[in-house]
C-alpha cells in the first residue's frame, strides 16, 4: 500500500516539474514592466500624452482664470487671518488639553481651515480638470490646454502646500489629547 502511494506521489511530483502542459517552460516569476510601473502619485508627475498643436479654447481660459482667482482669494483670506491666529495658538502652547486656551487655539485652527477653503477647492477643481483634459487628449477629443491647466494647478498646489505647512507647524505646538 505504501509503495503504491509513494509511486503515485512521485509520479504526481514529476508532473509538476519541467514543462507546462503546452510543452513550453513555465513563465518567469520576475516582474514584468507593467508591474514595475509607478502606481498612483500626483498627476503633475505624468508627461502630457499628446503634443499641443492648437491654442486653448476661450471657455477653458475663463475657467482657469476663475479657479486661479478663487485660489488667490483663499490665499488672501488665509494670509489675513494667519498672524492673529498664530499668536493665539502659540500663546496656548503650554495650555493643558481641553483648557479654555487650548480650545480657543483649536477654534483658531478651524478658522484658518475655513479661510483656506477657496484655495483647496480650486486645487481640487484643477486636479479634476487636468485629469479630464488628459483623458480627452488621449482620446483625441480635444487639442491643447493641458499645459495651461497644469501651470494653474501647480500654482494652486504651491499655495495649498504652503498653507498646510503653516497649519501643521501651528498644530505641532499644541498638546495632543
Amino acid at each position: 500500500m505504501h509503495k503504491r502511494l509513494f509511486t503515485a506521489f512521485a509520479l504526481f511530483l514529476s508532473a509538476c516539474t519541467g514543462m507546462g502542459q503546452d510543452g513550453r517552460g513555465y513563465p518567469s516569476l520576475a516582474k514584468r514592466p507593467a508591474e514595475s510601473a509607478r502606481v498612483g502619485g500626483e498627476v503633475a508627475d505624468r508627461p502630457e500624452p499628446v503634443a499641443q498643436t492648437a491654442p486653448t479654447d476661450p471657455d477653458l481660459t475663463k475657467r482657469l482664470a476663475d479657479l486661479s482667482a478663487q485660489a488667490d482669494k483663499g490665499k488672501g483670506a488665509f494670509d489675513a487671518l494667519y498672524p492673529e491666529a498664530a499668536d493665539h495658538i502659540r500663546a496656548a502652547a503650554r495650555a493643558t488639553v481641553s483648557s479654555e486656551a487650548w480650545v480657543a487655539a483649536h477654534v483658531d485652527l478651524s478658522k484658518l481651515d475655513e479661510a483656506r477653503y477657496d484655495s483647496v477647492y480650486a486645487l481640487a477643481s484643477l486636479d479634476t480638470l487636468y485629469a479630464e483634459r488628459l483623458k480627452a487628449l488621449a482620446a483625441g477629443e480635444v487639442q491643447g490646454g493641458a499645459t495651461e491647466i497644469r501651470a494653474a494647478r501647480d500654482a494652486a498646489l504651491a499655495t495649498v502646500d504652503e498653507q498646510n505647512d503653516r497649519v501643521d507647524a501651528l498644530k505641532a505646538v499644541l498638546k495632543e489629547p
